[in-house]
């Protein structure tokens, strides 16, 4: 055979598939610039049509990665990809024109980028660190590039790996389909998950399997998604569990432990105690027209959370509907009861808690117990009602529901205003000495009662 060209002899060959960084330049010492090393070795797996770039174990200093399609990055135990400080080391991914998401270029900054991209795998045992990359130019004059983003992609897997520091979320979703994001755990940071589509292109099929959230902002949050599932999931956070911004169909969250305080901090506010377990407000960040529709919420455990499921709508432009939280407990929460509240013409449509049992802190005043309910901000706050609180629904379920206090509280346990249709099924209300009434109803058309126990003062 003739000797190989001088084009051939510099790129090396993969063995079965498998175009290791190393081959391509890397160092993997921790202080040389890999991004070019790992840039090569993907475009190179891309071109022979797929297959694997193999991250050996060592330390990567990078800028942005751009992913390609039919491409595995796996990181293998021991290695690890650690975002440049250099922010210039940074590209962005271009939302689409008309999208609120085009307006800001460089918030779209990544570590990991995939844009357009589809069959695309991040996997293995190794991390993948933000780095805590702080921009003074950037929101709340610290935040630096996400850890990964998805743009306009299809068919991702993310699965395995840790994702820890991040100088933003860890993954950014926007405009995507059928992305899997199982056995991942998210350390520090702010959001852990975050997906956003917009009216004509929402997220749709996303998966988060099986995943550990310990973050300093939210672990879950977005809007415009169709079809998401968070199953089996460990959720800790300095702010919600699960805050969902936007309109959101086909919603299912099961056999998740959401707990508090906060295992790292909030990175802006300093402080560890975690807000809502659930809070879904569409529009309470803005315009986002649309429905929040067919949400299950079953099979899961919160401790020490501010508010257990709060339900909201703040704007004429969102709905919600066939809302069911199904086998929910939840012990030590310390700020707010459970809500289900319009504070627009459009009312909430059908909301139910079924086979439900809450532990309040307590402590409430008479004070606050004759206090109006103000309208929601965009977290959780005190409300004249300890246990459960409605404002504004076509039809409230409660059916074995059960609300305790640690300590005595002398608000009303629940509170209903303007509610058409309340059933009350085997309900269990404390109630405390020169407490309220344990059940005060305001406005509401049809009562359905039925083993409602209120205690004795």
């Amino acid at each position: 055979m003739g000797e190989p060209t001088a084009r051939a002899a510099q790129v090396p060959a993969a063995a079965h598939g498998v175009f290791s960084i190393r081959d391509y330049g890397a160092a993997g010492d921790g202080k040389t610039l890999d991004t070019a090393a790992i840039n090569k070795a993907v475009q190179a797996c891309a071109t022979a049509g797929g297959g694997q770039v193999l991250f050996p174990p060592g330390t990567y200093l990078s800028g942005t990665v751009h992913l390609k399609s039919h491409v595995t990055l796996m990181l293998a135990a021991g290695a690890r990809l650690v975002g440049s400080t250099n922010l210039g080391h940074y590209q962005h991914y271009a939302a689409p024109e008309g999208t609120p998401e085009a307006r800001s270029p460089q918030w779209h900054r990544a570590l990991i980028l995939g844009d357009g991209v589809h069959d695309v795998t991040i996997a293995g045992a190794g991390t993948i660190d933000g780095n805590k990359v702080h921009d003074p130019q950037g929101e709340e004059k610290m935040r630096g590039p996400h850890t990964i983003i998805l743009g306009n992609c299809r068919n991702v897997t993310l699965r395995d790996v840790a994702l820890t520091d991040s100088a933003n979320y860890a993954v950014l979703i926007e405009f995507s389909e059928h992305v899997d994001v199982r056995g991942v755990k998210f350390t520090g940071g702010w959001d852990g998950v975050h997906f956003r589509g917009w009216t004509a292109r929402p997220c749709r099929n996303l998966a988060i399997v099986g995943c550990q959230f310990f973050t300093g902002d939210d672990a879950i949050a977005g809007r415009f998604v169709e079809n998401l599932l968070v199953t089996n999931c460990t959720i800790n956070s300095s702010c919600n569990g699960i805050r969902i911004i936007g309109p959101a169909t086909h919603m299912i969250v099961h056999d998740c432990l959401f707990y508090g305080p906060g295992v790292h901090p909030h990175r802006t506010q300093s402080r560890r105690n975690m807000l809502s377990g659930i809070i879904l407000q569409p529009g309470a960040w803005g315009a986002s027209d649309g429905p929040l529709d067919d949400v299950l919420i079953s099979d899961v455990t919160m401790k020490s959370v501010a508010s257990p499921v709060m339900i909201w709508l703040k704007r004429a432009g969102n709905t919600a509907d066939r809302i069911t939280v199904s086998r929910l407990s939840a012990t030590g929460v310390y700020r707010a009861a459970a809500s289900v509240e319009s504070w627009s013409e459009t009312p909430v449509g059908r909301v139910v808690f079924r086979d439900v049992s809450l532990e309040f802190t307590g402590g409430g005043t008479a004070t606050q117990s004759r206090a109006a309910a103000r309208p929601p901000d965009v977290d959780s706050r005190a409300l004249p009602a300890w246990g459960v609180y409605a404002r504004n629904v076509k039809t409230l379920r409660l059916e074995n529901v059960r609300l305790g206090c640690a300590k005595d509280d002398l608000r009303s346990a629940i509170v209903c205003q303007g509610v058409e249709r309340l059933t009350l099924d085997g309900v269990r209300l404390p109630r405390a000495a020169g407490a309220a009434e344990p059940l005060a109803l305001e406005d509401v058309g049809r009562v359905d009662r039925r083993d409602v126990d209120a205690g004795s003062p």
